[in-house]
């Protein structure tokens, strides 16, 4: 502990890193009867607290290691720390992304002098690649997380907390990813204020830190999520995960829907707008206090980086609503006659607004509905769709199906009766020029595709739902083609979204 302690205080990061504001949030206090403090992370020089670890790094490398340039591997926040430090210390920098990094990233590392190459669909490629070239030109790696030195540069922010709390202080929520931030952190708080809880924020789909701590040792994920991408990480390091599982208290995971509610949060607090790994900090926070119904505590979130792409706002605008418990999706089925949408609205629906409503006529007696409502919290989504059952209704609560609020909601319009025996398949695909025109390579002509929906989201990957027609017994020679494509997919015909609307 006391020699983390000490490298820490001894860190370099100031020469290139800003000490940021600690601010109160009055108006999420007041909302959750908890005084909320911002840790401003956001406002560094490259808009990331992945500045402070990667400066201190690579200050402290001898003179032959600087002559030699250093290399790095990353998809975003890491890569600007690592060439904004190299140019202030004059070093060469070689910064390997993906290929399917934003354009605005790219040129954001480009703009500090750092060369930049682009190689494979995702970081893991990248990284591969970057080792490749590290061996070959004998450059230093610059780690993103799993370094001691990395780890002290980013434990400056503890201490820059306690300077600035300047009293009580009951948690500190911070995002987690490789771990680097989380460990240094806890260590320096754990040496100094032990009775501080230190307690990490993770998505739900990119877990490796939580899943690690609970099996005792690191897990690698076989996927990991990519709307938080600053976090996305298979495998958390073997230095950051001994000093989490020391010195963490407690690990929260978020979804996607309540990490949109956190960038809204933010953005009404400060006026400023988070990338989604940014708001992991204030998304936890809200979560943690609502599922333990703490009072009257001081508590801190960790404001990580605002490197958002201006594309992904819309997303982000149209899940916040489900995230913060204020919109319930519901599939509703209703006889096929006069005055019966009419008796649904003004007998059911009454004075709640509605938020979405999408309905076509459809062949039999029956047709289905798909109705977004507004909500007070969670418990009115549970009373209605109760009532809903009471008075006949079959529904279905979509509220948490992601294929239903991803595509269904823009596809409702039923099905073509030739369409016989067809699989629905979800797809993450690389957003590069030629994403698709493999996909349909490797399916070539011997299956007919009879549903396609893609829509971008402005991060590395888009989201497709692609529905396939197959002769009996094909399903498997499929799932082997798909496998071997290597796009991150999901099967979805048992889905009640598709099952009601597709």
């Amino acid at each position: 502990m006391y020699g983390m302690l000490k490298r820490i205080l001894t860190s370099q990061v100031y020469e290139a890193a800003s000490e940021t504001p600690l601010e109160p949030a009055p108006g999420l206090s007041l909302r959750l009867d908890n005084q909320v403090l911002l840790k401003r992370e956001d406002l560094q020089p490259v808009f990331s607290f992945k500045l402070r670890g990667a400066y201190n790094r690579i200050a402290q490398l001898s003179r032959a290691a600087r002559e030699r340039g250093i290399i790095a591997a990353s998809a975003g926040n890491h890569a600007q720390g690592v060439a904004f430090s190299a140019r202030k210390l004059g070093i060469e920098a070689l910064i390997v992304m993906p290929a399917t990094t934003p354009a605005i990233k790219v040129a954001a590392v480009r703009s500090y002098g750092a060369e930049v190459i682009l190689h494979g669909d995702n970081y893991s490629e990248a990284a591969e690649h970057c080792a490749q070239l590290q061996q070959q030109r004998g450059m230093t790696y610059i780690h993103p997380f799993d370094d001691d030195d990395v780890i002290a540069g980013q434990g400056t922010i503890a201490d820059e907390l306690l300077r600035q709390s300047a009293g009580r202080l009951n948690a500190i929520f911070v995002p987690v990813g490789g771990g680097g931030l989380i460990a240094g952190i806890a260590a320096y708080i754990k040496a100094l204020r032990p009775d501080v809880k230190v307690i990490g924020v993770e998505p739900e789909d990119s877990c490796a830190m939580t899943r690690s701590l609970r099996a005792g040792q690191r897990v690698e994920l076989e996927t990991v999520g990519i709307f938080a991408d600053g976090v996305a990480v298979r495998q958390v390091g073997s230095r950051t995960f001994d000093l989490c599982r020391r010195y963490v208290d407690d690990m929260v995971l978020v979804s996607t829907d309540e990490i949109c509610s956190g960038i809204k949060t933010i953005y009404q607090e400060t006026r400023s707008i988070v990338e989604p790994a940014g708001a992991l900090g204030v998304a936890g926070l809200q979560k943690y206090v609502q599922q333990t119904g703490i009072r009257q505590q001081r508590l801190v979130a960790i404001n990580s980086g605002a490197n958002m792409n201006f594309d992904r706002l819309r997303f982000v605008a149209e899940r916040t609503q489900i995230g913060e418990k204020q919109e319930a999706l519901f599939a509703v089925s209703m006889p096929e006659q006069p005055g019966a949408l009419r008796q649904f609205c003004t007998g059911l629906v009454g004075e709640r607004n509605i938020t979405e409503f999408n309905y076509r006529m459809a062949c039999g007696d029956s047709a289905c509905i798909f109705v977004g409502i507004s909500i007070r919290d969670e418990q009115e989504r549970f009373e209605f769709f109760a009532q809903m059952r009471q008075q006949g209704y079959d529904c279905e609560d979509l509220t948490d199906n992601d294929l239903a609020k991803t595509h269904v909601r823009y596809m409702v319009g039923g099905r073509c009766a030739q369409v016989t025996n067809e699989h629905l398949y979800r797809f993450w695909f690389p957003e590069r020029p030629g994403a698709l025109a493999r996909f349909l390579a490797a399916l070539g002509a011997d299956w007919n595709i009879s549903l396609f929906h893609y829509r971008a989201q402005g991060g590395d990957y888009g989201r497709v739902l692609v529905g396939l027609e197959l002769p009996p017994g094909a399903a498997g020679r499929v799932r082997a083609v798909l496998d071997a494509l290597g796009y991150y997919y999901i099967e979805e015909q048992d889905n009640p979204a598709y099952r009601l609307f597709l």
